[in-house]
């Protein structure tokens, strides 16, 4: 018997259904004000905008000049909320990113401490090539990244909602930089790949940016109409069969030592779920499907498993595996329907 979906929109604070209606025009208006600076990308477009729905953070890999940098910019330039950018170098100290003390002077010509903030302060931050910081700079983002927080000197100052770091690395560079580490990594809840783009997307760019143009975007979303969405993707409703669909998949990460050394965490196993509740609701749809799961496993778990040094050995990837893990479970599954 199928189970019963219906989304609660409505509850005695909230009322959320007005910002549901308008979604698909929200949606469409973002997709149109990012394609004005990006040619094609839509795939990694779609995925940054799941991870901020599900108010997570995204690391976005690729060779040089494939647009990231450019993506996640535009991305902070429709929607209205503070934006700041670091440039990650090996000399970049964790006081750049959270912030200081300082001492001032009053009006009185006393001196006293005040808390500088730093750009770790804002909506949208962008971390431009993070693996070239140094490791104690990275571990300064942990506790912004998951307790949304940070701690200077024993003082305790919370960030501003919606919150949520964006980062991007090079993975074909090694002069300068300093890998992630697995316990970071796992903070982010998307590593989106990207690919080159085909030959008439390129030739789309070398028109734009190879003469005088100068991409012209518009704010389109406020600060509280996203949280407002934020708030509806947690309440597209998922059976409870496609939820053990999910676990299993993440489950089975566990169950492969000749391949998989460490498995993913049931961080991976929520982080799943939640971005197939935001796939469903860009689609338009008020329910999540299995084809909702099965399209964000690969963002979702690449940068949560470890592979064992034997599968490392003969050049086996991480996509490879988790492909050949979601193609025995969908078979499984459709075999149980």
């Amino acid at each position: 018997m199928k189970e019963v979906q219906e989304i609660q929109l409505q509850d005695s604070e909230l009322n959320l259904k007005p910002t549901y209606e308008r979604a698909p025009v929200i949606f469409d208006l973002i997709f149109k004000e990012v394609g004005n600076a990006i040619v094609g990308q839509k795939e990694m477009i779609k995925q940054i905008l799941i991870s901020m729905l599900c108010e997570g953070h995204v690391l976005v890999e690729s060779n040089p000049g494939l647009g990231k940098t450019l993506t996640i910019s535009t991305i902070s330039q429709i929607m209205n909320m503070k934006f700041s950018r670091i440039q990650c170098t090996p000399d970049l100290m964790p006081a750049d990113i959270t912030g200081t003390d300082i001492i001032e002077d009053d009006e009185r010509g006393s001196k006293h401490f005040k808390f500088k903030q730093g750009p770790v302060f804002a909506n949208i931050v962008l971390a431009d090539e993070i693996n070239r910081a140094s490791p104690k700079t990275q571990s300064a983002l942990l506790e912004a990244m998951q307790e949304k927080q940070v701690t200077v000197a024993n003082t305790t100052y919370f960030l501003d909602k919606p919150f949520f770091i964006l980062a991007t690395q090079n993975p074909i560079e090694m002069e300068g930089t300093y890998t992630l580490p697995e316990a970071q990594l796992d903070r982010f809840l998307m590593k989106i790949q990207l690919k080159y783009p085909d030959k008439e997307e390129e030739f789309e760019i070398v028109n734009r940016y190879a003469e005088a143009f100068r991409p012209n975007v518009q704010r389109c979303i406020d600060k509280q109409t996203f949280i407002e969405l934020q708030q509806i993707t947690r309440r597209i409703p998922i059976s409870n069969k496609l939820k053990r669909y999910a676990i299993d998949i993440v489950n089975q990460t566990r169950e492969m030592p000749d391949m998989i050394e460490a498995g993913a965490s049931p961080r991976a196993s929520i982080a799943l779920i939640l971005c197939a509740k935001a796939n469903a609701f860009l689609d338009n749809r008020g329910y999540v499907d299995q084809g909702d799961i099965d399209c964000m496993v690969l963002p979702v778990l690449r940068h949560r498993i470890i592979l064992s040094f034997d599968a490392a050995r003969n050049n086996i990837t991480s996509d490879s595996i988790i492909l050949k893990i979601l193609g025995e479970k969908k078979q499984l599954h459709n075999l149980s329907q």
